[in-house]
Protein backbone atom coordinates (compact mmCIF):
# COMPACT_ATOMS: atom_id res chain seq x y z
CA UNK A 1 0.00 0.00 0.00
CA UNK A 2 1.45 3.35 -0.88
CA UNK A 3 1.70 6.10 1.58
CA UNK A 4 1.20 9.85 2.01
CA UNK A 5 4.35 11.54 0.56
CA UNK A 6 5.60 8.46 -1.26
CA UNK A 7 6.84 8.61 -5.19
CA UNK A 8 5.42 5.86 -6.79
CA UNK A 9 5.57 5.27 -10.91
CA UNK A 10 2.20 4.20 -12.44
CA UNK A 11 1.51 3.71 -16.25
CA UNK A 12 -0.16 6.66 -17.82
CA UNK A 13 -2.02 5.86 -21.11
CA UNK A 14 -1.44 8.27 -24.07
CA UNK A 15 -4.17 10.23 -25.19
CA UNK A 16 -5.06 7.73 -28.40
CA UNK A 17 -5.11 4.89 -25.78
CA UNK A 18 -2.26 2.77 -27.52
CA UNK A 19 -0.15 2.51 -25.47
CA UNK A 20 1.55 3.77 -21.86
CA UNK A 21 4.28 5.57 -20.02
CA UNK A 22 5.53 4.88 -16.50
CA UNK A 23 5.40 8.80 -15.18
CA UNK A 24 5.95 9.27 -11.31
CA UNK A 25 3.24 10.54 -9.33
CA UNK A 26 3.13 11.84 -5.54
CA UNK A 27 0.93 9.91 -3.52
CA UNK A 28 -0.98 12.89 -1.42
CA UNK A 29 -4.38 11.10 -0.23
CA UNK A 30 -3.68 10.21 3.77
CA UNK A 31 -3.04 6.75 4.92
CA UNK A 32 -6.09 6.23 6.33
CA UNK A 33 -7.93 6.38 2.71
CA UNK A 34 -5.16 4.40 1.29
CA UNK A 35 -6.01 1.57 3.88
CA UNK A 36 -9.59 1.79 3.45
CA UNK A 37 -9.80 1.80 0.01
CA UNK A 38 -8.57 0.51 -3.37
CA UNK A 39 -7.57 4.38 -4.61
CA UNK A 40 -4.45 6.41 -3.99
CA UNK A 41 -4.96 10.73 -4.91
CA UNK A 42 -1.65 11.69 -6.50
CA UNK A 43 -0.12 14.68 -7.92
CA UNK A 44 1.95 14.18 -10.98
CA UNK A 45 5.69 14.65 -11.57
CA UNK A 46 7.12 15.60 -14.81
CA UNK A 47 10.96 16.39 -15.94
CA UNK A 48 9.74 19.09 -17.58
CA UNK A 49 11.27 22.17 -15.80
CA UNK A 50 9.19 25.20 -17.50
CA UNK A 51 7.08 27.06 -15.02
CA UNK A 52 3.70 26.52 -14.75
CA UNK A 53 1.11 27.93 -12.52
CA UNK A 54 0.82 25.74 -9.30
CA UNK A 55 3.68 23.89 -9.63
CA UNK A 56 7.53 23.70 -8.13
CA UNK A 57 11.03 22.47 -8.69
CA UNK A 58 11.90 19.74 -6.55
CA UNK A 59 15.85 17.81 -5.88
CA UNK A 60 16.62 14.86 -4.77
CA UNK A 61 17.44 16.96 -1.45
CA UNK A 62 13.93 17.39 -1.17
CA UNK A 63 13.25 13.89 -0.47
CA UNK A 64 13.22 11.87 3.00
CA UNK A 65 13.57 8.56 1.08
CA UNK A 66 15.12 8.05 -2.25
CA UNK A 67 16.65 10.33 -5.21
CA UNK A 68 15.83 11.37 -8.70
CA UNK A 69 17.30 11.23 -11.30
CA UNK A 70 17.20 14.35 -12.50
CA UNK A 71 14.99 17.83 -11.02
CA UNK A 72 11.60 17.71 -11.19
CA UNK A 73 8.83 19.71 -11.03
CA UNK A 74 5.33 18.80 -9.04
CA UNK A 75 2.50 19.95 -10.84
CA UNK A 76 -0.61 20.23 -8.13
CA UNK A 77 -2.75 21.10 -10.46
CA UNK A 78 -2.75 17.75 -11.99
CA UNK A 79 -4.75 15.61 -9.35
CA UNK A 80 -5.38 12.13 -10.42
CA UNK A 81 -7.45 9.18 -8.05
CA UNK A 82 -6.02 5.97 -9.17
CA UNK A 83 -6.30 2.77 -8.73
CA UNK A 84 -3.31 1.45 -6.09
CA UNK A 85 -3.22 -1.81 -8.28
CA UNK A 86 -1.50 0.33 -10.90
CA UNK A 87 1.43 0.81 -8.89
CA UNK A 88 4.75 -0.18 -10.43
CA UNK A 89 7.05 0.32 -7.23
CA UNK A 90 7.95 2.97 -5.04
CA UNK A 91 11.10 5.12 -5.36
CA UNK A 92 10.99 7.55 -2.92
CA UNK A 93 9.35 9.60 -0.47
CA UNK A 94 9.03 13.40 -0.40
CA UNK A 95 10.37 15.57 2.29
CA UNK A 96 8.18 17.30 4.76
CA UNK A 97 9.36 20.67 3.63
CA UNK A 98 8.02 19.72 0.07
CA UNK A 99 5.19 18.15 0.72
CA UNK A 100 3.88 21.37 3.03
CA UNK A 101 4.42 23.09 -0.34
CA UNK A 102 2.07 20.94 -2.04
CA UNK A 103 -0.72 21.12 0.54
CA UNK A 104 -0.11 25.55 0.72
CA UNK A 105 -0.75 25.32 -3.32
CA UNK A 106 -3.39 23.00 -2.92
CA UNK A 107 -5.15 24.95 -0.36
CA UNK A 108 -4.66 28.06 -2.85
CA UNK A 109 -5.97 25.86 -5.66
CA UNK A 110 -9.42 24.76 -4.40
CA UNK A 111 -9.87 28.29 -2.70
CA UNK A 112 -12.10 31.10 -3.02
CA UNK A 113 -11.64 33.13 -5.85
CA UNK A 114 -12.71 35.97 -3.99
CA UNK A 115 -9.77 35.30 -1.43
CA UNK A 116 -7.16 35.35 -4.57
CA UNK A 117 -6.31 38.29 -6.38
CA UNK A 118 -3.17 36.79 -7.74
CA UNK A 119 -1.66 33.28 -8.30
CA UNK A 120 1.23 31.76 -6.85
Amino acid sequence: MPNQRDIVLVPIPFTDLTSNRRRPVVVVSNNEYNRRGDDIVVVAMTSNLKRADYSFTITSTDLALGSLKRPSRIRVDKIYTLAQSIVVKRFGQLGEDAFNKIRQMLTTLVGDDRDHTTRP
